[in-house]
């Protein structure tokens, strides 16, 4: 399957697997996990993103961090993007400086949002006999945070997790509409 045409495709992940907030604007965690899959289908393959990262490295290019998958709206940079063992590990700083990473900074600390997202392109997937998607080589753009993600085990832990539940039913809910809208 080739995707190099058309619009780059997003996946949303919750960082359960580790995603924090430090001195305000330090973000740490992991935008993608291997082997798990989402609430559309799909399962990222691990070193599915090797050659797009060896790419952008050669040619001096970075992820973008992104405000809801929103190109206008650049909320900081990431500093390190690497695959593990466990998936696609970022760290990254908001930048202060603008006024959308205040806000953004002040949303994540209160445990308003906890969700990580990945911009990509397909370059190379199967399909299983399960009806599930194998991603097997991605063309990674950005990693947004965002209010909605779709992979409930890949989380953000920021500053105020008793409010974590009320996230979980709300996403639920949003992305039971979301499949139902797709299914018309």
């Amino acid at each position: 399957m080739n995707g190099g045409y058309g619009a780059p495709e997003r996946k949303f992940h919750r960082p359960e697997a580790g995603l924090t907030v430090t001195e305000g604007h330090v973000v740490t965690g992991y935008a993608s996990i291997f082997g798990l899959r989402d609430q559309g289908g799909d399962v990222v393959a691990q070193g599915a993103y090797a050659a797009s990262l060896k790419r952008l490295g050669a040619a001096g290019g970075r992820v973008k961090m992104l405000w809801q998958h929103d190109p206008g709206q650049p909320i900081g940079v990431w500093d390190e993007v690497r695959e593990d063992a466990t998936g696609l590990r970022v760290k990254g700083r908001l930048l202060t400086e603008i006024g959308k990473g205040r806000e953004v900074a002040a949303l994540l600390a209160a445990g308003a949002i906890d969700g990580l997202s990945i911009g990509y392109r397909t370059v190379r997937a199967e399909r299983d006999g399960k009806g599930q998607r194998l991603l097997q080589e991605l063309d990674l753009w950005e990693v947004s945070l965002v209010t909605f993600p779709m992979l409930p085990q890949a989380r953000v832990a920021a500053k105020s997790d008793d409010l974590s539940g009320l996230f979980h039913e709300l996403a639920g809910v949003f992305d039971e509409a979301r499949r139902s809208l797709a299914g018309r």
